[in-house]
């Protein structure tokens, strides 16, 4: 796969701004896959598109553990959660670049438009299988723009060696998208 750069946090404006609900529809992509009371992860959160609506979905009694590298994200994501009166289920941590350094496990992550930035996707995957409860299920999206066909299927095959078995290839606008299965002894 080619070189990996991190999205800088003030370029995430440009594309997470009100026209994105009509593009990527949360409560769509996340139908039947997010439920209330379950706890989520946002790996790559960037401002919070994705963790604010999950938090919704998710309602009081869940958890969305709203995970990325940069502080700048993180911080503008806690000011919109609590505006948007769902900061109090969402956990923000900051990772570093070869760890996600989590250990609350989940019922469902997603990771949205973050693997190709990744300095080594097999760890990412591994550590993403270890925090999946049993039956857990990992959503991964990745620009088209960025990101060719054959490197997405080296993206899959390295969340194949990590023990995440493809479940479908749903639709997602300007991506290409793998729903994975946890394995069952997690």
């Amino acid at each position: 796969m080619k070189a990996h750069h991190l999205c800088p946090w003030w370029l995430a404006y440009t594309f997470d701004n009100p026209l994105r609900r009509f593009i990527h529809r949360p409560e769509v992509m996340f139908s039947g896959l997010v439920q209330k009371g379950m706890t989520v992860m946002d790996i790559g959160c960037g401002m919070g598109y994705f963790s604010i609506a999950l938090a919704g979905i998710v309602g009081p009694q869940g958890l969305v553990i709203a995970v990325d590298l940069q502080r700048q994200m993180l911080d503008v994501l806690r000011k919109r959660a609590d505006r948007a009166g769902v900061g109090d289920r969402i956990r923000l941590h900051q990772c570093e670049a070869s760890s996600l350094g989590v250990e609350t496990r989940v019922d469902f992550a997603l990771a949205f438009w973050v693997v190709h930035e990744t300095p080594d996707a097999h760890a990412l995957f591994g550590q993403i299988a270890s925090l999946l409860k049993p039956g857990g299920k990992l959503l991964i999206a990745e620009p088209k723009l960025h990101v060719t066909a054959e490197d997405f299927q080296e993206i899959l095959t390295a969340a194949g060696k990590a023990g995440l078995r493809v479940e479908s290839r749903p639709p997602v606008a300007l991506s290409r998208a793998a729903l994975f299965s946890a394995g069952m002894s997690g």
